[in-house]
């Protein structure tokens, strides 16, 4: 398979991203559509993104654009779409997908991105492994952001349940470019997070909604989770939902910084670096097709 940048077709609908080259993929079963639009002006918008979504073939949890870069030095700005349209400011697998699909044909195995959540690089490993600096953590309430201050984010006034007898209460707190919210539990599989997931991720306390994990901390070096992913649901795998609960692990004296995150799509490793305070990730990617968009999608959504 050639280099995934090369010419397009005209669109023949009122969208411009008919006939247009994509690539699925995924990491950890995280579904990710790569859509390079480089040299072309055109931003996706939400009802697009939908439409994109919608379609068998290119289903996604999140659409990756990569425009041209907006800051000297970096390969390309990166935005990031849920499936729902609305837009995120950081995605760890996707992030992978969009460095193996950006690195085909290139000799280095080093790339800088930009992204709405600041430089992000990273580094090819081997064939189907990436390391993604995610850049350092947000922890103050406003930076996250939560609607109320909140002095210590480790813990803040949350709860699922009856007030005597809570069934999810006091989670970390933790932006990684997204917010996120993250329960510790001594079984992550006990809950119905499919239930629980779209209570919290819209409640008054994230004005930006949140993502929602469940952390079981297993040893000093693992952590099982399962994650309720903002504007997509239920997910296989999201990693940055892995590195804020590393985080929020290291932050209550759980875990050491260094660690393996298992979720539903396998394993990531998560190290939260002392030096910088940058948050690493390292895990795999998988390739499943390319395909081209159909106008077709484009003009039902507008219709």
């Amino acid at each position: 398979m050639g280099p995934y940048i090369g010419p397009v077709m005209a669109s023949d609908s009122n969208s411009q991203l008919g006939h247009r080259d994509y690539l699925k993929m995924n990491g950890l079963g995280n579904e990710i559509v790569v859509l390079d639009l480089r040299g072309t002006g055109i931003l996706v918008a939400p009802e697009e993104a939908r439409a994109i979504a919608g379609a068998s073939t290119s289903r996604f949890d999140q659409l990756m654009t990569l425009h041209d870069p907006q800051t000297p030095g970096t390969d390309a700005y990166v935005r990031i779409l849920n499936r729902d349209g609305s837009p995120a400011g950081a995605c760890g697998n996707g992030m992978r997908c969009v460095a193996w699909a950006a690195m085909r044909g290139r000799a280095d195995g080093e790339l800088l991105f930009e992204t709405a959540a600041g430089l992000l690089p990273a580094e090819r490993l081997s064939d189907w492994m990436f390391t993604v600096d995610m850049g350092a953590p947000r922890l103050a309430w406003h930076e996250i952001p939560l609607a109320e201050p909140f002095h210590d984010t480790r813990w803040i006034e949350l709860q699922i349940g009856p007030a005597d007898a809570p069934t999810l209460h006091t989670p970390a707190a933790i932006s990684m470019g997204n917010p996120h919210a993250v329960f510790f539990v001594s079984d992550a599989e006990a809950y119905d997070l499919g239930r629980i997931g779209p209570m919290l991720e819209g409640h008054p306390l994230f004005p930006e909604r949140a993502n929602i994990s469940l952390a079981e901390v297993r040893a000093p070096d693992h952590i099982l989770l399962r994650v309720w992913e903002r504007g997509a649901g239920l997910t296989q795998a999201c990693g940055s939902a892995a590195c804020a609960a590393l985080v929020a692990a290291v932050r209550r004296e759980l875990t050491g910084r260094r660690a393996t995150v298992t979720l539903p799509g396998g394993d990531l490793l998560i190290e939260w670096r002392e030096g910088d305070g940058h948050v690493l990730m390292t895990g795999p990617v998988e390739f499943e097709h390319q395909g081209v968009l159909d106008p077709a999608l484009f003009a039902a959504e507008a219709a």
